[in-house]
């Protein structure tokens, strides 16, 4: 029967007497691990807030009228004409395809839909923007401002003024922060609003609004839905987007399918919108998984050779054990009772340093024009790594144990002593 309070015993003593070998070792596995959790923290924390500054402001699904050319002239539906010379070719779609037909039934149909978390209405209109001697080119959207607040994080973007200041004026705007720039306009003043048909309207700025992204802010504004609809002299029923976001986003390309079949309008998927996008952040995440794990197996050989050098030195206790009466397995438990300590405190040590480096690093300023609302670097704080990192401690010192200890369990004492 194994003497466990023997065998460890033993086994922190040998790690007592060459406590400068121990603390090597345990220094290796302590810097590879933290470095680990500080690496994998940094990256996929910068992954997930690059993700995040496109993610929150695509929908899963975005439903609209398609404007294109019609698929059948009119000219070719009369039997009278066919296998003639088409003079009048290429008509031109309508106007009104923008509009969404049975928007309202759609949006009802959607919301009651238990695999969707929220659809919103939308109405996009191309504007100028006037201000003094001053227009610019642009585009309004209407939105349903609190919808969009819950659904896709809003607010955050908004780096003056509130959602609620926009719901509660029906002539507010959310101007972009692009155009405020160019027009040095702030907060309470007023810009007027020119539709492409030339009618104007003056709008109050209750906030600003600032993506990240600076094609979106030099051009992009948002109001109140009836506001934008009034602006085009347009009724209540007129939408041209419905956003609809999932509670599953692994659902939106079936059904998107689906809803494009059902409602004959386009339906584009968050995947479609983004795949130059999704390709980058894989890419960036390979990357980060690559280095961290290269860490980890560099940090394990570390320990190997820790661990072998230090059987080699015990050469002598090792054949005094048997001599003593200790078998092969007793010799190697004791070696592996050693890496498994070594392991477990410089894991241990390891998770600890990691979290404080992540700490510094997530309280360190991040001060960019691009992208005010973030102040700090950002940082993962997700519970796996902590638990890959010390698994993989535990794993490593096992398997960097396992083998040298496997060669003392065959070690012949009388050889040793004899020095043979």
């Amino acid at each position: 029967m194994i003497n466990w309070k023997v065998i460890l015993n033993i086994a922190k003593t040998h790690l007592i007497t060459k406590m400068k070998s121990t603390i090597t070792a345990a220094l290796g596995v302590t810097f590879g691990i933290g470095a680990y959790i500080t690496l994998v923290s940094f990256m996929t924390g910068l992954n997930q807030m690059l993700d995040d500054l496109v993610l929150n402001q695509t929908p899963h699904i975005h439903i609209y009228n398609e404007i294109e050319p019609s698929k059948e002239q009119p000219i070719s539906r009369y039997d009278d004409f066919k296998g003639a010379l088409n003079i009048v070719h290429s008509i031109k779609p309508k106007q009104g395809q923008k509009k969404i037909h049975n928007a309202i039934p759609i949006l009802n149909h959607l919301k009651a839909d238990k695999k969707v978390k929220g659809a919103t209405p939308q109405l996009r209109a191309q504007i100028f923007y006037l201000s003094g001697s001053i227009e610019l080119g642009g585009n309004l959207a209407g939105i349903d401002i609190m919808e969009e607040v819950r659904l896709s994080n809003m607010q955050s973007y908004i780096i003056q003024g509130s959602p609620a200041a926009l719901k509660n004026n029906e002539n507010g705007i959310l101007l972009g922060a692009g155009v405020a720039d160019k027009m040095s306009l702030s907060p309470g003043d007023r810009v007027q609003v020119s539709t492409t048909k030339g009618a104007i309207f003056p709008l109050k700025i209750v906030g600003i609004y600032q993506s990240g992204i600076a094609e979106i802010d030099n051009v992009q504004s948002y109001a109140n839905l009836k506001t934008v609809q009034r602006i085009l002299g347009e009724p209540e029923n007129y939408v041209t987007d419905i956003n609809v976001k999932l509670y599953d986003i692994a659902l939106a390309e079936p059904m998107s399918n689906q809803l494009e079949r059902q409602f004959d309008l386009k339906a584009t998927d968050i995947n479609e919108a983004n795949a130059q996008f999704e390709t980058g952040s894989n890419i960036r995440n390979l990357i980060t998984y690559s280095v961290s794990i290269t860490l980890l197996i560099v940090a394990g050989f570390g320990i190997y050779n820790i661990l072998n050098m230090l059987i080699y030195e015990k050469m002598k206790d090792i054949a005094i054990l048997k001599a003593t009466g200790f078998s092969g397995v007793d010799v190697q438990l004791i070696f592996m009772s050693q890496a498994m300590i070594i392991g477990g405190i410089g894991g241990t040590l390891g998770l600890a340093i990691g979290y404080l480096l992540s700490t510094l690093i997530d309280n360190l300023a991040f001060e960019t024009e691009a992208l005010p609302t973030i102040t700090t670097y950002p940082i993962n704080y997700n519970i796996t790594y902590y638990l890959i990192g010390i698994s993989f401690a535990l794993v490593s010192t096992f398997i960097a144990g396992y083998l040298p200890s496997n060669k003392a369990k065959h070690i012949d004492p009388v050889r040793i002593i004899r020095g043979t």
